[in-house]
Order: C-alpha cells, then sequence, then structure tokens
C-alpha cells in the first residue's frame, strides 16, 4: 500500500461549450482570482493552471494589472503553468497545428517566469501516434493523460512510444484527472478517505505516492483546502500538496515497465467519445480551410515578398489553434458556441488569405496585366489546371497558352460570360443618375474602357484591362450634360463588356515556385496539336464514362461507379450512399433500435458537364427518399420522407491516376448519418489512415470498456487505405470497415439535435447536460465534401498516396499580373525543392536570423517528416549555403555546410526541422 499522498490542485477549463467563451471567461476571472489569493494566502499552496496558456492569457486581458503577482508566483514554482496554449482535439487538426500549438504555449508561459515541462493532456478524445516524438523533440521527457489508455497498462504509468521510437513517460490518469475529488468531499473525513482509496488502489501505484488531482471542470479550489490537507496529513499516510510537474518529476521512484506504442484510442478506462469526428462537418471543413490558407500564406510569404507580415500570421495561428480546443472544433458545444468557432476560423482563413495576396501582389507586379502570375506552395515541382479569365475566342479560332520561354498548350474552354450587361432606355433627364454609378474608372465591377456617345445613346465598353487612352469622369459628365440638354426624349443606355470566357490552362510550375502564363488566339483557325505526353493523355468522355489513360470510370446502372486503375485494378459500387437513423449525440453515434437503412435511389440522371480534353466532368444525379426524422419514440425512423437530390460530380484531370469526387446535397432530414462507401474487391482486415505525421494501421474492432460501446470508427485527414481502395480527403473525416471489411465507408453527414442525451444505447453515463443543440442537424444547409478514389492493388505506398495528398489538397495560387499589358513574362523562379518517397513537408516559414531580436531574418525553416516504416532520403535544394537542424521550440542542434544543396536521411517516421540559411536576400521590412 503506498505509504504517502500527494494533492495537485488544479482546474480543467474547457474555454467554450455549453456556454460561449465569454460566459466562461467570466467565471474564468472569478476563478483565477481565487487561485491566486489563496496560493499568497498559504506559502505551501501550490496550483496547476491546466496546461493550457489561454486561460493565462484570458485573465490576464481583463486583469492586467495581476501579471506581476502571476509571473512571481511562476517563478517561485508554484503555479505551473503551460506548455500548451490550449488543450486541443488532437485528430481534428495538423500536425503542424500540434506544433505550433506548443511553440505558442511554450513561448506564451516562458514570457510569464517558464512553462511546466509535462505534456499533460488531461481531457483529450484520444490521443495520436506521434504525440510522444512531438513532445519529446521539444524537450519535454513526460506527458500526463487519461483518455484512450490501453487495458495493458497496469500500473500509473507507462512509456509511450512514438512510431519512430521516441518515448516519454507517461502518468497514467486512471481514475480521471479528478480522482482526489471524493477524498475531499468530507474535509474531516479526508484522512479515512484517503485511506481507503490508497488501499482500493494500492496495486497502481507500487512504491510510489498517490496522486490526488484535487480539482475539476470551470472551479477553483476551495481556499480552504490547504487547510484542510495539513490537518489530514498524518504519520501513516503524509500528504504533500504539490504542481503536476512536482509530482512527476519530484516524488515518483519506481521504475515504468510498461509500453504502449502508437495512438491511443482504447474505451476501455475511459469515454473517447468518437462521434466528435462526423459531427458539425462545416467545422471540420472551415479548420482544413484555415490550415492550408496559413500553411500558403507562410510559404509564399517566406519565399516571394519583402513584408514582414507575422504579426498577421500569428494572429492567423492564434485563432486556428484556439479553434482546435477540444470542445471546440469537436462541435459538441451550443450552437452559439459553435457559431463562434466558425467564425474564428474564418478570421483566421482571412487574415492568412491577406498575407497570401499581398506576398503574390510582389511578383504579380512583373507580370504583365493580360497574362498570370501561378504560385506552386508545394516543394515538388508540378503541372497543374489553372482556371483563368480570357477575352473569349473569335469565331473558328482556338485559345493557347504561352509559357516564359515560348512553349505553348493546349487550352479547354470552359464558358463565356455574357456581354450585354445592361440595356436601358429612360429620360434624357435621368442619364445623370447613370454616371453616379460610375466610381473613377470602375462600373459594374470592370473597367470603362471607352464609351460612345451619340444623339439618343449612350454606349460603355468595359474591360478588365483598359486598352484605350485615359478616361475622365468630369469630362464625361460634361459631354452627357450637354447632349441631354439638346436632345430631350428618351435615350437607349448599353453597358457591354468586352468578350470574356473562362479557360482551363495547364501550367508547370517549378517547386516553390512561381510561373507566368499568358493566353491568346492561336495562330491560324485551329489550335497546334496537343502536345501531352501518354502519362497525360488527353481526357476522354462518353455518355456515362471518362478516361484519361491512368484511370478510367463509368457510371453503373445504380448511379455508383466502376472505377479502374492503371493495374488494373478495379473497385465497383463506388459512390453507394447508405442512410441511416441516428439517435445519439454530438459525442457517439446511436443507431435506432429498429433502424431503416436507404440506400437505393427512386431516380438517376447522368449528364456530361465538360468533355475535356485537359478535364472531363459527370454530374450524377440520385434522388432519395430520406426520413424527415426520428419517430417520437427516437428507437425507429418516421414515417414521413423527402425526396433528396444528391449530386455527385465526377472528374478526370490530365496526368491525375486518380477520379475527383464531390456530393452535394440540401440537407432536408434530421437525425441520420450519411456515409459514402467504397466496396472492396474482395474483404480485409485492416485499414491505414494519414494525418498528424504518421499513417496509422487499424484494425476491424477497438478495444472496448468502462461504459462506451467501441465502435470502430475511426479519424482520417489527408487520406485512408483499405486494401486496393485509397481515399484522398480534404479535410479530417471519420471512416469504419463496414460488412466485415468488405467496404470502407466515409461519413458525409451526421446530424443530431442534443450537445448530450441521458440515456444513450452505446454509452452508459452523459458525457454533458441534455442541451438542444439544433444547430447540428444542419438542417437547409446544402452538404458539400470533396474526396478523390485512387485504385491501387500494391496499397497507398506503391500509390504514391503521401504526393498525391498533398496534391489533391493543395492548389496551385493564381493572380492576374498588374505590369503594363504586352510585355515579356519573366522568367519561372524556384524555391525550395525537397525530394523523396513519403517525404511530407509540413511546413515552410521565414524565421529570424541568428541575433535578430526583431524577429526579422532571413532563415527559411523546413519542416518534414517520413512517412515510411524504412525511412525517407530527403534531399532539399535552393538557394542556401548551410543548414541548422533545430528542435521543435526552434533551438538549434547542429549546423551542417549546403552549398549543393541538403541530404536527409530521416528514420522511420521521423519528424525533422532544419533551418536554411543564406536565402535570397529578400530585404524584409514593416509596411
Amino acid at each position: 500500500m503506498p505509504n504517502s499522498a500527494v494533492f495537485v490542485p488544479h482546474f480543467h477549463w474547457d474555454r467554450e461549450w455549453y456556454e460561449p467563451f465569454q460566459v466562461f471567461r467570466h467565471r474564468l476571472v472569478t476563478a483565477l482570482d481565487t487561485v491566486l489569493e489563496t496560493l499568497e494566502a498559504n506559502p505551501d499552496f501550490r496550483f496547476t493552471v491546466d496546461g493550457q496558456m489561454a486561460a493565462v492569457e484570458d485573465y490576464l486581458e481583463m486583469r492586467p494589472e495581476n501579471r506581476d503577482r502571476v509571473v512571481a508566483l511562476v517563478r517561485e514554482g508554484r503555479l505551473a503553468i503551460g506548455p500548451w496554449l490550449i488543450l486541443l482535439d488532437e485528430f481534428l487538426c495538423s500536425g503542424e497545428t500540434i506544433v505550433r500549438n506548443l511553440q505558442m504555449g511554450w513561448a506564451a508561459a516562458e514570457r510569464l517566469g517558464g512553462a511546466m515541462p509535462i505534456g499533460y493532456l488531461p481531457d483529450m478524445f484520444g490521443h495520436v501516434a506521434q504525440m510522444p516524438q512531438i513532445l519529446a523533440r521539444a524537450g519535454i521527457e513526460h506527458a500526463a493523460l487519461w483518455r484512450g489508455v490501453p487495458g495493458s497498462v497496469e500500473g500509473h504509468a507507462f512509456h509511450w512510444r512514438a512510431p519512430d521510437g521516441s518515448e516519454v513517460r507517461t502518468e497514467f490518469l486512471f481514475d480521471g484527472y479528478d480522482n482526489g475529488l471524493d477524498v475531499l468531499l468530507v474535509p474531516d473525513q479526508i484522512g479515512r478517505a484517503l485511506g481507503e482509496y490508497a488501499q482500493m488502489t494500492a496495486e497502481r501505484w507500487g512504491g510510489d505516492p498517490v496522486l490526488a488531482m484535487a480539482g475539476t471542470d470551470h472551479n477553483a479550489p476551495d481556499p480552504q483546502l490547504a487547510a484542510w490537507l495539513r490537518k489530514a496529513s498524518g504519520a501513516e499516510l503524509p500528504i504533500t500538496v504539490a504542481t503536476l510537474d512536482e509530482y512527476i518529476r519530484g516524488h515518483v521512484r519506481d521504475e515504468v515497465t510498461s509500453v504502449v506504442t502508437g495512438e491511443l484510442r482504447s474505451h476501455v478506462r475511459g469515454n473517447i467519445l468518437p462521434g466528435v469526428l462526423s459531427v458539425r462537418l462545416g467545422l471540420k471543413q472551415r479548420m482544413a480551410v484555415a490550415e492550408r490558407t496559413v500553411d500558403h500564406a507562410e510559404r509564399v510569404n517566406a519565399l516571394w515578398s519583402r513584408r514582414d507580415d507575422s504579426a498577421f500570421l500569428s494572429l492567423a495561428w492564434h485563432k486556428i489553434i484556439e479553434s482546435t480546443a477540444h470542445d471546440s472544433v469537436v462541435g459538441s458545444g451550443t450552437d452559439e458556441t459553435c457559431d463562434q468557432v466558425a467564425a474564428r476560423l474564418a478570421e483566421a482563413a482571412q487574415t492568412a488569405r491577406a498575407v497570401r495576396d499581398a506576398a503574390l501582389a510582389e511578383p504579380a507586379a512583373r507580370v504583365p496585366s493580360d497574362a498570370y502570375l501561378v504560385a506552386n506552395p508545394l516543394p515538388a515541382p508540378r503541372t497543374a489546371l489553372v482556371e483563368v479569365d480570357v477575352l473569349a475566342p473569335a469565331a473558328g479560332t482556338a485559345l493557347v497558352a504561352t509559357g516564359a520561354d515560348g512553349s505553348t498548350h493546349p487550352v479547354q474552354l470552359i464558358s463565356e460570360d455574357p456581354t450585354v450587361l445592361s440595356d436601358e432606355r429612360m429620360d434624357a433627364s435621368q442619364l445623370e443618375r447613370v454616371l453616379r454609378r460610375i466610381h473613377r474608372r470602375e462600373l459594374f465591377g470592370l473597367l470603362i474602357d471607352r464609351y460612345e456617345l451619340t444623339p439618343g445613346s449612350l454606349v460603355f465598353h468595359l474591360a478588365e484591362v483598359p486598352a484605350g487612352g485615359p478616361f475622365d469622369l468630369l469630362i464625361l459628365r460634361r459631354e452627357v450634360a450637354a447632349a441631354a440638354a439638346a436632345h430631350p426624349g428618351e435615350w437607349q443606355v448599353r453597358t457591354l463588356a468586352e468578350a470574356r470566357a473562362t479557360a482551363l490552362v495547364p501550367v508547370h510550375v517549378p517547386a516553390s515556385g512561381l510561373a507566368a502564363v499568358r493566353v491568346s488566339a492561336a495562330e491560324g483557325d485551329t489550335a497546334p496539336a496537343p502536345r501531352l505526353t501518354p502519362a497525360t493523355a488527353t481526357v476522354t468522355p462518353a455518355a456515362d464514362a471518362l478516361s484519361n489513360g491512368l484511370v478510367e470510370v463509368v457510371v453503373a446502372d445504380d448511379g455508383t461507379l466502376i472505377v479502374t486503375g492503371a493495374d488494373g485494378t478495379v473497385l465497383s459500387g463506388v459512390g453507394r450512399l447508405v442512410d441511416g437513423g441516428d439517435r445519439g449525440d454530438s459525442y457517439n453515434y446511436a443507431p435506432p433500435a429498429r433502424d431503416k437503412l436507404v440506400s437505393e435511389p427512386t431516380r438517376i440522371t447522368v449528364e456530361l458537364v465538360e468533355n475535356g480534353p485537359l478535364r472531363a466532368r459527370l454530374r450524377v444525379t440520385r434522388v432519395y427518399e430520406w426520413p424527415a426524422a426520428l419517430a417520437a419514440d427516437r428507437d425507429v425512423r418516421g414515417g414521413t420522407t423527402v425526396p433528396t437530390p444528391v449530386e455527385m460530380l465526377v472528374e478526370l484531370r490530365t496526368g491525375e491516376p486518380f477520379v475527383r469526387i464531390s456530393t452535394a446535397f440540401l440537407n432536408r432530414s434530421a437525425d441520420h448519418r450519411l456515409r459514402f462507401h467504397v466496396p472492396l474487391p474482395r474483404p480485409v482486415t485492416t485499414s491505414a489512415s494519414a494525418g498528424q505525421f504518421a499513417v496509422t494501421e487499424r484494425g476491424l474492432t477497438a478495444e472496448g470498456g468502462w461504459g462506451e460501446y467501441p465502435l470502430p470508427t475511426f479519424p482520417a485527414s489527408t487520406f485512408v487505405s483499405a486494401g486496393p481502395a485509397t481515399v484522398l480527403l480534404d479535410h479530417s473525416s471519420e471512416y469504419e470497415l463496414v460488412d466485415g471489411g468488405s467496404a470502407l465507408a466515409l461519413t458525409l453527414l451526421r446530424a443530431i439535435g442534443s450537445i448530450s442525451v441521458n440515456i444513450h444505447p452505446l454509452r452508459d453515463e452523459p458525457a454533458a447536460s441534455e442541451i438542444p443543440a439544433p444547430g447540428a442537424q444542419d438542417l437547409g444547409m446544402r452538404i458539400e465534401s470533396r474526396l478523390a478514389v485512387l485504385p491501387s492493388a500494391a496499397g497507398w505506398q506503391e500509390a504514391d498516396a503521401v504526393a498525391l495528398a498533398e496534391e489533391f489538397r493543395n492548389d496551385v495560387l493564381v493572380t492576374r499580373g498588374t505590369a503594363p499589358a504586352g510585355g515579356a513574362l519573366p522568367a519561372d523562379m524556384s524555391g525550395v525543392r525537397v525530394d523523396g518517397k513519403d517525404v511530407f513537408v509540413s511546413s515552410i516559414r521565414r524565421v529570424p536570423a541568428d541575433g535578430d531580436e526583431h524577429g526579422v531574418g532571413n532563415g527559411i525553416e523546413v519542416r518534414l517528416a517520413a512517412l515510411s516504416d524504412s525511412g525517407s532520403t530527403a534531399r532539399l535544394t535552393g538557394d542556401f549555403t548551410e543548414a541548422t537542424t533545430v528542435d521543435l521550440l526552434g533551438r538549434p542542434l547542429s549546423t551542417t555546410p549546403a552549398q549543393e544543396g541538403l541530404e536527409l536521411a530521416l528514420a522511420p517516421w521521423e519528424i525533422r526541422t532544419v533551418v536554411l540559411r543564406q536565402y535570397p536576400t529578400v530585404p524584409t521590412s514593416r509596411p
């Protein structure tokens, strides 16, 4: 039996949840006021602030006068803060976001006296496989957590090992992060209650002290706690008050023997609430957009801009990280809370977009205004298809795209815009009202190229880029006034735009580089013959089939797809939709006891939307009769159905070995789950999904226990693979191998109406109060999803899924040039290039030069990972002369000359961060 106990006073603070952020912050300020007063009144008292700096930042924003008090207590070691900025959901954000969370939290804690060097993860809904490596590469040797630990762990600690072999000693909070509260229920009986608890759990502690976590959600400890514990401490079971750091690094002695490798998603000692992966789809999509936009903004700002926009980038990252909280992006809050999360993510994306566009405006100033700048955010060269606005060709004339080297490429015309924007008749006395529409030279979003003024007629000719001479609005006003006076009566006013069209253009762009392209009429009556290699064969559509030489897709009679890969792999029934009832809540899916599955459409139409040669699209529309809601008893779906058309846009592009699929429908049903099925040629027993610096393999079952049924639904971020089917993803998703491993099912929508339900068929205890959340039904919302299906018998590695997933998720960036029209196109430019099989590049950004205290420097930081069991060799090339390897907090480890590039031997699943110095000197200034 343990011979001592350590109490760790703390609270767990959900920044927003069943109340919105500002309501919770009002409580937070009161709670931390009490904490500071208690600490200052009791020199032997300690407090641990939940491992997240957001609570401290939120407090000091309201109580700035207390900053010095906080700093003093932190420096004394009595107030433990950090290391995270927010306690995040690890599966619903990128690995890079996890790293930035730790970096920003650590830095914020250092500014207040120092971070707690413990990877404290008390209430996350499971943990990603690479978390031990992330912690270890930041110099953190210990973690502490509760949910997801497998049943094989018998003690109160274990070694948690990442796929690369990194380990952290992990304190297992097996009774939760509030296990000490029951002991404190009757203050004058603490000694007795503690003795009973120590005896009940003796096999867990060995010779180590009992850890009593004395705290819970959203409450400060009682100010009398220190006195209660002093009174309860006795010779048989002495009590010490400590921070979590002091307990883990100062009180435990027993050797840890248990080792757990990889992700923690077991239900055996705590609910992991897997339904959060699929509820409130919009939040998951907004997170992906925000992360992608800030990543692109950092890359182009680092490589092509003279501006120091670090403040804006930090703001965008901060808002993203705030939104990753385990009660935020998961969507388990009230509607008003989730609305705020969505708005915050939108603001993050908008901030990053401003930085991205400003960075691209600089090289765009060297591109003529009748051409376009194309930027590649990926560190590998690629040929991408871009949509650009061009002058519509005359009848019988084709268009070609010309690059800076003079090479030409075929262009696919997609659509033409109307040329007559308005045709009005009015009295001459009303002409002045028309002129009020003009702002300097702008009219209807275009610019006035010229105008024609004749008796009774005024015609404006508009253009994107005016070819005519100067335009003077004052002269126009004078001329119109004179003409109206001279010719009273009816006038015709027409506004004509130059004939414009949207064209699809293939553009080859260097790694992390820039290219310019101009589209113009081809010489002669026809376009030049397509100069496409066999690997980029022309897309050939039929009435119900598409093929590009690498993959073929045929629409079957039931509206599903038959997809055939280059190696002959055939996937039949792709896109089968299965809709079932859901009587669960935001935390856990639950089918009605008498469910009704709907998988057969009542009507199917197939339409050819685009006919190649660069891109071809088919639209398959299937109409389903879905029940409108559950019945009153919630154990059966109601009898009223609503016809719901589901559009499936099927797309092939030249050079791509996968088929792009988008689905869209207006959701008119409540209480249901819709899944997209990819049937497999034969059953499989394992799947693998990519995300957070790893590809994690899983089986057909999950480990059960506690009070939650272990549904084998799992998270996937960038792709998921089962047998010969790999699905590339646009955002974090939920998937399951169903029908005994015969099909891969991805959740497109889970519509529910309550944060938690008191009686849940697949979970013993409520996850929260039964608070209505009607917004989580997504009623009246257009539900859109985007994915791609990659068939390959050899599996995801041989299919190069790591690289293809990056291409699928990261479009090139396109902006019109702003230099005078007609000039020469600037030469292509290359940035950082990274070559290597299964090498994933997580970040490319500007970092301060050594010794630059102002944060403006010429270093380019590259973070990459080997997504392979055998490791990878990464070769980095660009304009740099040395490379410094740094840890995940940016602290230098070693420096290597790199005049002819840098070759990195990456161990299996290793994350490596390097800073490249003496990049092309781009003077940086604040605007």
